[in-house]
């Protein structure tokens, strides 16, 4: 028997307002006065503006996609299909994390020991799952694919991947933490989890990241540019994948 969570239907179109909270936290994920420090745009900004530009006219300014139409029928968010997403996001994450340490690309070393790792988090975040009572899934075919993709295209395409490294964490510290808020209101009698703390300040955090990315790639270039910018859409396709089990 689960202790301390509880199903509510209340939040079944949460998978819609997902993207617009991504895109609303997106536009405003550098203070204005970062920008004005930095004085021209940067390539943390042409990322942000390609990852912007998915959504729709409606969720953000500059999005070029056409809006969807709100289907009639739309699951219900349950514990089980969280509990899914977030082995499948520790699986990613640990991905993520061993392929900095590794570093078989040398830039890749710059993005050890960020502070923005998440894989330790979620590790507790399971263990009061089961604590619960709640049977912790294995990884999902969406999360072991994504993992797997993440493995090879760093060692084989490092633009791609620095791509992907952006988008899962500041996807994460932006639309991910308001999701996580509402899931903690509606399924886990608020309880904050650890997936979504961070040691430190976080906006100094990810300045640090911002700065780190903005390095590696001013060698890269324009074409190797490009082709990271281009890897946008593939990232948000596999992020969503994992999203689904709970939306």
């Amino acid at each position: 028997m689960s202790v301390g969570v509880r199903r509510v239907p209340a939040i079944s179109v949460i998978h819609f307002r997902w993207s617009r909270m991504v895109a609303v936290a997106a536009s405003t994920e550098m203070p204005p006065a970062a920008r004005e420090q930095e004085g021209k745009k940067t390539f943390v900004d042409e990322m942000k503006a390609a990852s912007v530009r998915l959504h729709t006219k409606d969720q953000a300014k500059g999005g070029e996609k056409e809006p969807d139409k709100l289907p009639v029928n739309v699951r219900e968010p349950t514990v089980e299909g969280y509990l899914q997403f977030l082995v499948d996001s520790k699986l990613v994450f640990e991905m993520l994390e061993t392929i900095v340490d590794r570093a078989v690309v040398p830039c890749y070393a710059e993005f050890r020991n960020t502070g923005l790792e998440r894989s330790e988090a979620l590790k507790k975040d399971l263990k009061w799952f089961s604590e619960q009572g709640h049977k912790i899934p294995e990884p999902s075919a969406p999360g072991t694919a994504y993992a797997s993709y993440l493995e090879g295209l760093s060692e084989k395409d490092t633009q791609a991947f620095i791509c992907h490294f952006y988008n899962v964490y500041f996807a994460h510290f932006s639309g991910g933490r308001m999701i996580g808020t509402k899931i903690a209101e509606k399924l886990l009698n608020k309880k904050e989890l650890e997936f979504y703390k961070w040691e430190g300040t976080l906006s100094q955090l990810l300045q640090d990241v911002r700065t780190k990315l903005n390095q590696v790639a001013s060698s890269w270039s324009r074409e190797e540019k490009n082709h990271c910018l281009e890897e946008t859409e593939k990232s948000f396709t596999y992020s969503m994948d994992l999203r689904q089990v709970f939306t």
